[in-house]
C-alpha cells in the first residue's frame, strides 16, 4: 500500500511539474486589456473568398514590397502577408493624404483592405496550418479611439492593450510574438523609445508536412554555387513533381503539402539571367497566373535543405513605395484617438522572418511592428530544376495564389 501511495504522488507531482512549466512557457500578458467590452463581429462585411482584384492587389504588393526590400548580395526572406496586415490595421487611424499615400502604396482603399482581410481571416478558421494573429499596444494616457479598436476586432481580430510603455512592456509585446509564432521569433523588439505612443503587431505561423515526404535515400550531398561564384556542399532533397512552371526567364515548380491549400513554389532563372531580370518580369496579374495554371508535366527535382532568418527595417522601403506623410510629423492619424494633429506618426516598422525547409516539411514564421511615436497527370515532356545556385522561393497560398512567404537562396549552408 505505501509503494502504491509513493507511486501516485510521485505521479501528482510529475503531472502538476508538467503543468506549471506549461504555465510558465506562454507568459500571461501584464498590460490592461482594452477589449473589455468590444467583441468581434466577424459577421461584418462580407465573409466570402476575397474576390479577384483584391487578390491580384495583394500579390502585386507582395511583389513591390520584395523588389523594394530585396538585398543584393544577400539571402532575404518576407512575409508580404504580415506587413500588410499590419499597416492595414494602422491605416484604420489614418485620414486625408495620409490614408491616401497608404491606400496607394498598398492596392487596395481602407475599406477593401478591411474586407480582404476579414475574408481572409474566415477562411482561416477551418483549422488551417497557417495561423494569423494581431495585437494593438497603447501608451497609458493615450486617449484610444473606439471606433478604431472596434473595426480592427471585427476584420483583423486584433487584441488591444494598455500598457506603461517600460520594461515590462516590451516583454508583454515580444513575449505574445513569441508565443503566436511557436517560439520561432523569440522577440520582435529591442527596446522601446519615450516617444513610442503605439505598436501595432502582426504575427503568423506557418507549419505543415509535405504531402509526400522524401525518404532516406531522397537526400543526397552536392555542390550549390553562391552568388559569388563560391562553391558549397549541401544536402539536397531530390524528388519528382508534376506541376512546372516557366516563365521567359526562369523555370520552376510546385511541390504540395499535406494541407493542400498550400504549396512550396521555386523559380530558377535561366542561364543569362538575373534574380533581379527576373523579379521585374513579375507583377500581381502575371505571378497569380503562372501559380495558378502550372504545367502537368513531369519535373525532376533537386531542392537544397535549409533554414534562414531575416530582420529588416521598412521604413525607407515604404517612403520609397510613396508612403512618406505617414513617417512624417505632418501625418493625420487622427483615428487612432489621441489629439488630432498632435504630431502623431510612425516612426519604425520592423519585420522579421523565419523559414526551415526539410524532408518533412517547412515550418516559417513572421512578425511585423509599425511603431508610431508622438513628435518631439500526364507527362507531356520532361523538366530538370536543379536549384543548385541562387534562386527565387515562395510559400503559396493556393487559394489565394498569394506569397505568404517570398525569399532569394543565395548561399544554404546554416548561418550564411
Amino acid at each position: 500500500m505505501f509503494k502504491r501511495l509513493t507511486k501516485l504522488m510521485l505521479c501528482l507531482l510529475l503531472i502538476a511539474a508538467m503543468a506549471l512549466n506549461l504555465t510558465a512557457c506562454v507568459a500571461k500578458v501584464q498590460a490592461a486589456d482594452l477589449m473589455d467590452g468590444i467583441k468581434s463581429n466577424t459577421q461584418t462585411g462580407s465573409v466570402s473568398k476575397p474576390d479577384e482584384g483584391r487578390q491580384a492587389a495583394a500579390a502585386d504588393f507582395a511583389l513591390r514590397l520584395f523588389r523594394a526590400a530585396n538585398e543584393s548580395g544577400k539571402s532575404t526572406l518576407i512575409s508580404p502577408l504580415s506587413v500588410l496586415s499590419a499597416l492595414s490595421m494602422t491605416a484604420n487611424g489614418a485620414k486625408g493624404e495620409t490614408l491616401g499615400q497608404m491606400e496607394k502604396t498598398l492596392g487596395m482603399t481602407q475599406a477593401e483592405l478591411n474586407e480582404y482581410f476579414l475574408s481572409y481571416r474566415k477562411l482561416l478558421e477551418d483549422g488551417k496550418s497557417l495561423r494569423l494573429a494581431n495585437s494593438i499596444w497603447f501608451r497609458d494616457g493615450f486617449a484610444v479611439n473606439r471606433d478604431f479598436l472596434q473595426t480592427n476586432a471585427d476584420c483583423y481580430g486584433a487584441d488591444a492593450y494598455q500598457a506603461p510603455f517600460d520594461n515590462s512592456t516590451l516583454k508583454d509585446i515580444n513575449n505574445w510574438v513569441n508565443n503566436k509564432t511557436d517560439g520561432m521569433i523569440p522577440e520582435i523588439l529591442g527596446e522601446l523609445s519615450k516617444d513610442t505612443v503605439m505598436c501595432l503587431v502582426n504575427a503568423l505561423a506557418f507549419d505543415c508536412k509535405w504531402q509526400e515526404e522524401y525518404e532516406e535515400d531522397d537526400i543526397r550531398s552536392g555542390e550549390f554555387t553562391c552568388a559569388d561564384g563560391s562553391k558549397r556542399t549541401v544536402d539536397f532533397l531530390h524528388s519528382g513533381e508534376s506541376e512546372y512552371l516557366e516563365t521567359a526567364y526562369a523555370t520552376g515548380f510546385l511541390r504540395p503539402y499535406k494541407d493542400s491549400c498550400y504549396a512550396f513554389a521555386a523559380l530558377l532563372p535561366k542561364e543569362g539571367v538575373s534574380l533581379e531580370q527576373l523579379l521585374a518580369d513579375l507583377d500581381g496579374v502575371a505571378l497569380r497566373d503562372l501559380l495558378e495554371n502550372p504545367k502537368w508535366e513531369s519535373v525532376s527535382v533537386s531542392l537544397p535543405k535549409f533554414e534562414t532568418s531575416y530582420d529588416t527595417e521598412l521604413s525607407q522601403v515604404l517612403k520609397g513605395m510613396g508612403m512618406e506623410l505617414p513617417f512624417s510629423e505632418q501625418a493625420d492619424f487622427s483615428g487612432l484617438g489621441g489629439t488630432a494633429g498632435d504630431g502623431v506618426h510612425i516612426s519604425r516598422v520592423l519585420h522579421k522572418t523565419f523559414l526551415s525547409v526539410d524532408e518533412t516539411g517547412t515550418k516559417a514564421a513572421a512578425a511585423t511592428a509599425v511603431m508610431m511615436e508622438k513628435a518631439a497527370a500526364i507527362d507531356i515532356s520532361f523538366h530538370e530544376v536543379n536549384l543548385d545556385r541562387p534562386f527565387l522561393y515562395m510559400v503559396i497560398d493556393r487559394e489565394a495564389n498569394l506569397p505568404l512567404f517570398l525569399g532569394t537562396m543565395l548561399d544554404p549552408t546554416p548561418g550564411a
